[in-house]
């Protein structure tokens, strides 16, 4: 699911459990192509690092940001 800020659904997309969640993040974000000419930055949890954040830049020109749980 992307939601915005305020908590808006943006996209969703369901997927099979045995799906890791960073491929499976690669459908929802593929819904919102296009629908969504302002969006430059994603935040995500550490689930989603490694090459999604390159495969979301190329995809969509967006920035995937990796944030931190506070400790």
């Amino acid at each position: 699911m992307v939601v915005d800020t305020l908590d808006l659904v943006l996209s969703v997309f369901v997927h099979a459990a045995n799906i890791q969640d960073s491929n499976g993040a690669k459908s929802v974000l593929s819904k919102l192509d296009g629908g969504f000419k302002q969006l430059s930055l994603i935040w995500a949890d550490g689930g989603y690092s490694g090459k999604l954040i390159d495969w979301a830049f190329n995809f969509g020109r967006w920035l995937l940001q990796i944030v931190e749980r506070n400790k």
